[in-house]
Formats: C-alpha cells, structure tokens, sequence
C-alpha cells in the first residue's frame, strides 16, 4: 500500500510556448497549482474575469477552483503577430497543503520578483521530478513547503498591490542579493528604471529606514556569521561581506555589537 505524504509533489514543469494553448477546467484542477509566469504574456481567469498575465505573476490555485489559460498571439514591437509565454507549473497536494491553504486567505495572483533564489526553488522541484531513480522523495516534499512558506512571506510583504510597493521590493531584493558586492544608490536606481531620489524616497517611505542602512545591516549580519562560522580572516570576511574598508567595518562592528570583530571572534568560536 502507497503512502500519502503530507504535502506531495505531483508533476512539476517548465513550458515555453511559441504556439497557441488554450485549456478550460470550469470543475477545477483536482489538485493545488503554482504557477510562475517568466517570460512572455498570456491570460487566466483571476476571480472570474480574463485577466492579462506577464512575467513575475505567480498563481495559485486550489483544486476546486475553476482554471482557464489562454496563451494566444499578441503584437510584438516590431509589430508582429507572435506567440510567447514561459512558465513554471507545480501540480502538488497532502494534508499538509490542505492545512496550508485553510490557514490564510490566499488570492489567485500575487506580483513576485524573479529571483534566483524563487526560480531556483521551482528549478529545483523541476530537477527532483525528473529523476528516474529516487531513492529520497521526500526531498521534493521539504522544498514543496519552503516554496509554500515563502508564497506566504511574499504575501506578507505585500499587503497592498500598489506599484508603489512593487517597486520598493525591487529595491529591497536587489539590496539582499547584491549587498556582498560594493554597488553604488545609481547602480539600484538604474536596476529598477527610476530616479535616485524616487528609489530613496520610496525606500524610505515603505520600509522606515534608508536603503544604505539597510545594506549596512544585512553586510554586517554576512559579516558577522562568517566571523563566527568561516575559516576566512577577519579582513577576508569583511571584505567578502561588501565592506572595502577595514578601518570603517571595525568601527561600525563595534558599534553594533559592542566589541570589535576580534573580540567577537574569540566569544562565540569559544561556545562552538
């Protein structure tokens, strides 16, 4: 007899159509579905209405629901009559999923960042599916719930849908994946398409701190596990940290965690 799992990754996928595809489920799917558009535009049916569907759209839907996908041509800028849309799809379910769902009122779509770390999540499911011989499934089931967690850390980070929003989580992912490197206000700015001034303000505004205090924050957190953690010297790890100045990593080390990075160093290798 077959057990069930918890939270079971059906099928997994990734589509790329240059074709038309159109499919209608008005009974639902049967099952949970992710789906991550990447490249490209189609439509779903959003709360009972075609709705526009563009990179950076993640879906869900439960196994009730109604499904309808409509990938069709659309003009080009060149004018041209072409048929484009790329996407992850993730069918999955268990009981732990039943109990994910009823947890939080959950919408159909929600605006992401394609990130590394999101498409490396659905990649990796992707991988795991397409094994032929697994002798450990239940990986696909832990990174099945961390993708569902982080749907629900996505959704907490976007209470409102303005593009106001969208924009300032731009700011703050670009931040998070760069900050090891030594980027400049401009480099930020120019990622999201905006002014510097407007890309600080609106920073400002949805986060209450700057983006530079930011950076500072999450540089001296790297800095500080790899401290503790790393074989690396003190300079290495400031350095690998985003810090191009030693002089001045000490000085904001010790003002925040009370001692310098040496000092700090020997406390916490002794607790090891």
């Amino acid at each position: 007899m077959s057990i069930v799992e918890p939270c079971q990754v059906l099928t997994a996928g990734y589509s790329f159509h240059r074709k038309p595809f159109y499919s209608n489920q008005p009974e639902g799917i049967k099952n949970y579905l992710f789906r991550l558009q990447t490249d490209g535009r189609c439509q779903a049916r959003i709360n009972g209405e075609m709705t526009r569907i563009e990179a950076g759209d993640l879906l869900l839907f439960n196994p009730t629901e109604p499904y309808e996908l409509d990938i069709h041509s659309e003009l080009n800028p060149m004018g041209e009559q072409v048929v484009e849309s790329g996407d992850y799809h993730i069918f999955f379910g268990g009981s732990w999923v039943d109990e994910w769902w009823h947890h939080h009122k959950r919408p159909n779509r929600i605006k992401v960042q394609l990130t590394e770390a999101l498409l490396g999540l659905f990649r990796q499911l992707v991988m795991e599916q397409r094994r032929i011989s697994n002798p450990y499934p239940e990986i696909s089931s832990y990174y099945m719930r961390i993708l569902c967690l982080e749907f629900d850390r996505m959704l907490s980070e976007h209470p409102t849908s303005t593009h106001h929003n969208y924009l300032a989580y731009q700011i703050k992912n670009y931040i998070e994946e760069n900050a090891s490197s030594n980027f400049k206000l401009d480099d930020v700015s120019s990622h999201i398409g905006i002014s510097v001034s407007r890309a600080v303000h609106l920073f400002k505004e949805t986060f209450n701190t700057s983006i530079m205090q930011y950076t500072l924050d999450i540089r001296l957190n790297m800095a500080r596990e790899r401290i503790i953690f790393s074989p690396m010297s003190l300079e290495q790890a400031a350095e690998s940290s985003g810090f191009a100045n030693y002089t001045y990593f000490h000085r904001v080390f010790r003002s925040r965690f009370g001692m310098s990075p040496k000092e700090f160093r020997g406390i916490h290798r002794e607790q090891l």
